[in-house]
C-alpha cells in the first residue's frame, strides 16, 4: 500500500464522523438506513476498520453525499465545489459549500408556478426553528411567508429574518426563481432533511 494511498484511508474515519455529526445523526440511526452495525460504523469512524467500497456506498447514500465526498478524492487545496442537486418539496438545492458545523450556503430553484392565472401559489406549511436565516433573490420572484406577514422579493433583493418565527417561501412568479440561502445546521436540517429522509 503507498504512503498517499494510507493516508486517505486514514482521513475516511475522522470525515465519516464529521458528516455524521454535521448531520444530526446518531450512529444507530446511520446503522438502521445503511443496515450495518453499529460496531462497524463506530470501528470505521476510529480508523479500526478498513472503509471498503461496499461500506461506503451506503453510507453515502444515507448521507445523501457522492461518494468522492466520503474519501477526500478531491486533492488538496482544491478550492472548486462540485455541487449535486438535491431534490426536497418541489425545489433543487445545490450545495455551495463544505463546511461540516458551520453556516451552509446553497442555490435553491423553485419552478414557476404551473397555472400563472390562478395567482401565486401559497407557500408551504411554515415552519420554524433556531437560528437565523439569509436569502437572496439572483432571479425571478419570491413569495416570503413570515408570521402573519407575507413579502414579494424581485431579483436583487435580500431578506434576513429570525427563523423562531414561522417562515415558508414560494414562487411569486410565472418564471424560474433562483435563491442564495445561508443558513446553520438547523436550517439545513428543517430545508433539506426534517420533511422526509429522502429526494422527492
Amino acid at each position: 500500500m503507498t504512503e498517499e494511498l494510507q493516508t486517505t484511508l486514514a482521513a475516511v474515519g475522522p470525515r465519516l464522523r464529521a458528516l455524521r455529526k454535521h448531520r444530526g445523526v446518531t450512529l444507530e440511526q446511520l446503522a438502521d438506513s445503511t443496515r450495518i452495525s453499529v460496531s462497524t460504523l463506530s470501528r470505521l469512524e476510529s480508523g479500526r476498520r478498513r472503509p471498503t467500497l461496499e461500506l461506503l456506498l451506503p453510507i453515502a447514500r444515507a448521507h445523501r453525499v457522492p461518494l468522492d465526498e466520503l474519501v477526500g478524492a478531491t486533492a488538496p487545496g482544491d478550492p472548486r465545489i462540485y455541487p449535486r442537486p438535491i431534490q426536497r418539496n418541489g425545489s433543487t438545492w445545490l450545495p455551495l459549500t463544505r463546511n461540516p458545523g458551520g453556516p451552509a450556503v446553497f442555490k435553491q430553484i423553485i419552478p414557476p408556478n404551473p397555472d400563472p392565472s390562478a395567482g401565486p401559489r401559497r407557500p408551504a406549511e411554515q415552519g420554524s426553528h433556531e437560528g437565523h436565516e439569509w436569502l437572496y433573490v439572483i432571479a425571478g420572484r419570491l413569495r416570503l411567508t413570515l408570521g402573519d406577514n407575507d413579502f414579494t422579493l424581485a431579483a436583487g433583493e435580500a431578506a434576513e429574518f429570525d427563523t423562531r418565527i414561522a417562515h415558508a417561501v414560494s414562487n411569486a412568479g410565472s418564471t424560474q426563481a433562483e435563491v442564495l440561502n445561508i443558513f446553520g445546521l438547523q436550517g439545513e436540517r428543517f430545508h433539506l432533511r426534517a420533511r422526509g429522509t429522502t429526494p422527492d
